[in-house]
């Protein structure tokens, strides 16, 4: 913790946590942070970066790091803004981000400036939008109903209803639900062929 202050002063909030030590830094000292991590406390192991959907507060990155000499643990975080999710690749600090990066601009929508290769890595092709943000709505809870169970009370019998709980992915009543539920209905159309089509019928064969 002292050290972290001694090289970054009050640009940084350190926290003693249960899995180690975790620091927060300001998204232009993320490079640093993680240099500094590497070369000056030996964290050398790189195991895990993602993101977090702070959602008004932005996008918070994690990087989780260790040192196999010293034998502790470092969680080294930042935040980006929801408009623009920006930050520049830790690959040059630590190779194994790569994926870890692809994997967080594909979930998150956060992007990694000089990355070598920031391509879709998990998804279909052609899938948008970026399904870890917690504003995205599931496309097949709005399409098709729940096939949950009942809520208490709903059988007919027994206890009285109590609220009905939406399951994750279903927007909430309102403007902004109804405008989620629209776009997810897009999503799970089957896409038109050429002469406009949706394809989810069969053509009848021409008369001889």
């Amino acid at each position: 913790m002292d050290a972290w202050t001694a090289r970054f002063g009050d640009e940084i909030t350190t926290e003693e946590t249960t899995g180690g030590l975790a620091v927060g830094v300001p998204p232009e000292h993320w490079l640093d942070a993680l240099t500094f991590a590497r070369d000056d406390l030996s964290c050398g192991f790189f195991d895990w970066l993602t993101g977090v959907d702070e959602l008004d507060e932005g996008f918070a990155v994690v990087v989780h790091v260790y040192s196999l000499e010293r034998r502790h643990h470092l969680l080294v975080r930042t935040r980006v803004p929801k408009r623009a999710p920006v930050l520049p690749t830790a690959t040059g600090v630590y190779r194994g981000a790569e994926w870890h990066e692809r994997e967080t601009a594909e979930m998150f929508g956060v992007l990694f400036e000089g990355h070598p290769n920031l391509v879709p890595l998990l998804l279909p092709d052609g899938f948008e939008g970026h399904p870890l943000r917690k504003d995205f709505v599931l496309a097949a809870r709005v399409a098709k109903p729940w096939p949950g169970a009942k809520e208490p009370g709903e059988s007919g019998h027994g206890a009285p209803s109590r609220r009905r709980v939406r399951p994750p992915g279903v927007p909430e009543e309102g403007a902004w639900g109804a405008a989620a539920e629209r776009a997810g209905r897009r999503r799970a159309a089957p896409p038109a062929d050429a002469s406009g089509n949706s394809g989810s019928g069969s053509e009848e064969a021409p008369d001889a």
